[in-house]
């Protein structure tokens, strides 16, 4: 069988790996156009218990990742100044270009084909393959070409937001609100390394308006930010690396695939940053389709059906979550102005609709604890 994959991002470089060791006599290939080095922004993130999703299916993949992530077992919020650890909420990091380095020697030992700094001119150059897999990211060519067969569906949501990096090594993932003359702002920010942080700053359109953002470069963006995360960079400096406000497209597609070529991965889905799935929910994407296509070794279209059929449903309610959390940023402005700092982390931490109190306390009960002794003062 000869597979074809298009994009070289974690959900595609995992797929080719776990094709291709199953089947060893697969030709199996892999293009990415940009080089094989390059790569934009700085850290990638897990949530819900870090790289356990990989370990029933995949031990050998979950022991190679794991020494290399940074983790912790707390997630933290700074509103009016107010350091609210809430425990229960555990996340690991890696820097991208590390984590595409490592998925890169997986596939090599398997000898997966990687084709980089290759840009493809039509999808006729594969006509010879048994199964094209596109996961060519947010931008996505293959889903571009033939949008009207996914029935692609694309929202771009409100927020701006703009990803830097910086020294300053945070304790966790944490999340720190900040007001100013101009209006409000948010940084997502976690460790990914020894020396590192991924630093995002996410406002709001009136705020970007106020500031004037749309006029300035980003040398004037980043010296801005920096200003109004002083405190908490504590004299480090943020780092660009093709940092531009942009805005986040909520992207769906209700086809999953076209004849023999499938998506996967962001090309797929996108699930907006602040749920910190967006690489573990293109990897089980890869799991998925993999799973398929072993339970279906001789007939691809059953292979494909199966894997909507399969992943479709939690898919549908996890991006249905990053919706709801994207939205509570939206609104952000008159939450930090109404709520106090604990009712703050509270609203926060039920934005999605999925976390009742009840279960809150189950997560977090060193938080809960506080929050309520915070209602009786």
């Amino acid at each position: 069988m000869k597979i074809t994959i298009i994009g070289g991002g974690p959900a595609g470089l995992y797929f080719s790996y776990l094709i291709k060791r199953d089947n060893p006599d697969y030709n199996v290939s892999l293009i990415e156009q940009n080089p094989q080095n390059a790569t934009f922004g700085f850290g990638v993130v897990f949530s819900d218990r870090a790289l356990e999703f990989l370990r029933a299916d995949d031990e050998y993949t979950y022991k190679y990742l794991s020494p290399h992530m940074k983790s912790w077992s707390d997630l933290k919020i700074v509103h009016k100044d107010k350091h609210m650890a809430i425990d229960g909420n555990g996340f690991a990091a890696i820097g991208r270009l590390e984590f595409l380095n490592l998925l890169q020697k997986l596939c090599l030992s398997v000898d997966v084909k990687l084709e980089f700094n290759t840009t493809i001119q039509s999808l006729k150059e594969f006509d010879d393959s048994d199964l094209i897999v596109a996961c060519d990211g947010v931008n996505s060519i293959v889903r571009k070409s033939l949008s009207s067969e996914f029935k692609t569906k694309e929202t771009i949501l409100q927020n701006p937001f703009i990803w830097f990096g910086t020294s300053k090594l945070f304790d966790c993932l944490s999340l720190t609100f900040r007001e100013n003359s101009d209006g409000v702002f948010c940084a997502h920010h976690y460790p990914y390394s020894s020396k590192m942080s991924t630093f995002i700053v996410e406002t709001n359109s009136s705020t970007y308006q106020n500031v004037g953002f749309a006029d300035m470069n980003t040398e004037e963006s980043r010296i801005y930010c920096e200003k109004v995360f002083a405190k908490d960079l504590d004299n480090h400096i943020l780092l660009s690396n093709k940092s531009e406000w942009r805005w986040f497209p909520q992207i769906w597609n209700d086809n999953w695939s076209s004849n023999n070529i499938v998506l996967i991965g962001d090309s797929l889905h996108t699930a907006h940053f602040s749920i910190g799935s967006g690489t573990r929910l293109a990897m089980e994407d890869s799991i998925s389709l993999y799973k398929s296509l072993k339970a279906n070794p001789t007939n691809i279209d059953e292979a494909i059906v199966q894997y909507a059929k399969s992943r479709r449903p939690q898919l549908e309610k996890l991006v249905s979550a990053s919706v709801a959390s994207a939205h509570w940023y939206e609104k952000m402005d008159v939450l930090m102005r109404t709520l106090s700092p604990y009712e703050f982390a509270r609203s926060y931490m039920t934005r999605t609709g999925r976390i009742s109190d009840e279960k809150l306390k189950k997560i977090a009960p060193r938080f809960m604890e506080e929050y309520m002794l915070s209602q009786t003062e």
